[in-house]
């Protein structure tokens, strides 16, 4: 049984752009968890912010963790979310 890493050049076009498109969803993910954490003020955010940039830092599971748990939900009641988006859409 050979237990050495494959190579790049042993993978198959599919795998290397499969492998290529996954490191950009990280890294998108990484950036998109870390700016909310860094923007959004920390009464909103259900942990402190140094949990989170750490937890970020975890493959894929880190910032998705942070966008389904780390944020609160409740920031707006729902008559300040209606008068937003008709804000929104009459200014346009």
């Amino acid at each position: 049984m050979n237990n050495q890493a494959k190579k790049w050049s042993d993978l198959s076009t599919f795998q290397q752009v499969l492998s290529i498109l996954l490191g950009i969803l990280q890294v998108f993910l990484f950036a998109a968890a870390v700016y909310d954490i860094l923007k959004r003020p920390a009464d909103q955010i259900n942990r402190p912010k140094p949990f989170w940039l750490a937890v970020s830092l975890v493959n894929f599971v880190g910032p998705i963790s942070y966008f389904l748990f780390g944020r609160n939900r409740s920031c707006c009641s729902s008559d300040q979310a209606e008068t937003m988006i008709k804000n929104s859409s009459s200014s346009s």
